[in-house]
């Protein structure tokens, strides 16, 4: 249950961050997402610094991150970056949409 609160809270965190980094990435070319550099991201422990440095990384205006197990939506959303994590929370791959 513990590990739930927390991956709560880092979602939540993460949901914070995008909206504060919206301007930045709609000042950048157009509002979609660029996932060029994502893979210098795999690995890393997921963070509240982290989500904010992928998203200046690929412009994307927001940020959803994907625990172990979790179910998303399939939707595409070309401005929106998601980030798969481990079970113990580390960036597993990451992807535009």
């Amino acid at each position: 249950m513990h590990k739930a609160t927390v991956l709560l809270a880092l979602a939540l965190a993460a949901c914070a961050t995008a909206a504060a980094e919206a301007p930045v990435a709609e000042r950048s070319s157009g509002m979609s997402c660029n996932p060029a550099s994502l893979g210098q991201f795999n690995g890393r422990p997921a963070s509240q610094e982290l989500g904010a440095e992928m998203l200046r990384a690929t412009g994307a205006r927001t940020l959803r991150w994907v625990a172990k197990g979790m179910m998303v939506t399939m939707d595409y959303r070309e401005d929106r970056l998601t980030v798969w994590l481990t079970a113990d929370n580390r960036v597993e791959r990451a992807n535009c949409g």
